[in-house]
């Protein structure tokens, strides 16, 4: 992100200081504890069906 947005993502927000990278989490259940912990949704939300963009409703479809 550093060099296509030019935001350093490892900067503190706060103090600016140096974040550092710990782990990545990959198990379902350490995230829905974690999410759970934290009082999070653990449960992703229902997606909604995509709908064309708006220059798109004049076009006829065959």
């Amino acid at each position: 992100m550093q060099r296509g947005l030019e935001i350093d993502v490892l900067a503190c927000p706060n103090c600016g200081g140096r974040l550092r990278y710990v782990t990545t989490i990959l198990t379902r259940e350490a995230i829905r504890r974690i999410l759970t912990h934290l009082d999070l949704p653990a449960e992703p939300p229902a997606l909604a069906p995509a709908k064309p963009a708006p220059e798109l409703d004049e076009i006829a479809w065959a």
